[in-house]
C-alpha cells in the first residue's frame, strides 16, 4: 500500500478528492495533508476525512526557502510517503527539494501543458483566442510546471467566458482527472490519462 502526503495552500478541493478516492482496492493511503498556510480551508476538511495534518507557515521563514524546505521534509519524513500530491500548493519549491522527490511528486495545474505554465492560467486561454482549455497532471521535475505529463482533460473556451467561468468548467476536470491519474500511478503505470 502506498503512502500519500498532499500540499495545499487553501481550500483544498483537489485534495478532498484525491482523499475520497483513496478507498477500497485503491493501491494508496493518504498519511499526510500539510499546509503552508495555516488558515487553509482544506486542513480542517483533512481532519474531517480522518487524515493527519501538519502546518508548516512559509511566512516567518521570509526569503529563505531552504530553512522552509528543511521544516517541510521534516514533516514529510515524519509521514514517510512514497507519493506527494502537489494539489493547489502555492510556494514554487526549489530544485533540491524536486530532486529529492524525483519520480514520486505529482502536480495538478489549470491549462494544458506545456501551455500557461505559472499563473492566471484561464486567463491567458481566454486572451490566446484558445478553443479548448484544460488541466493537467505531471511529475514534477526542477522546472516550473514541467516535467512529465500523467493525464490532460480538456473542456471547451465558450465565447464570451470570463476566466471565472472557465475556471469553475476546468475545476470538476481536475477532481476527475487527478484521482485517475493517482490511482494509475500507484500502481507504478505512468501511461498518461486523456479525459475528453
Amino acid at each position: 500500500m502506498k503512502r500519500v502526503a498532499i500540499l495545499i495552500s487553501g481550500g483544498g478541493s483537489n485534495m478532498v478528492t484525491l482523499v475520497q478516492s483513496m478507498t477500497g482496492d485503491h493501491p494508496a493511503r493518504p498519511v499526510l495533508v500539510l499546509a503552508n498556510n495555516p488558515d487553509a480551508g482544506g486542513l480542517q476538511k483533512a481532519a474531517d476525512l480522518g487524515v493527519d495534518t501538519a502546518v508548516v507557515d512559509h511566512r516567518p521563514f521570509g526569503k529563505d526557502r531552504a530553512a522552509f524546505e528543511a521544516a517541510l521534509m521534516q514533516q514529510l519524513s515524519a509521514a514517510n510517503p512514497d507519493i506527494i500530491c502537489l494539489a493547489g500548493f502555492m510556494r514554487i519549491l526549489t530544485p533540491e527539494f524536486t530532486r529529492a522527490w524525483q519520480g514520486r511528486m505529482l502536480n495538478i495545474h489549470p491549462s494544458l501543458l506545456p501551455k500557461y505554465k505559472g499563473l492566471h492560467t484561464h486567463a491567458r486561454a481566454i486572451e490566446a483566442g484558445d478553443a479548448e482549455h484544460g488541466c493537467s497532471v505531471h511529475e514534477v521535475t526542477a522546472e516550473l510546471d514541467d516535467g512529465p505529463i500523467l493525464g490532460q482533460a480538456r473542456v471547451p473556451v465558450l465565447a464570451g467566458d470570463t476566466p471565472d467561468q472557465l475556471a469553475a468548467r476546468v475545476l470538476p476536470m481536475e477532481h476527475k482527472l487527478y484521482p485517475a491519474v493517482l490511482r494509475r500511478f500507484a500502481e507504478g503505470d505512468r501511461t498518461p490519462v486523456y479525459l475528453p
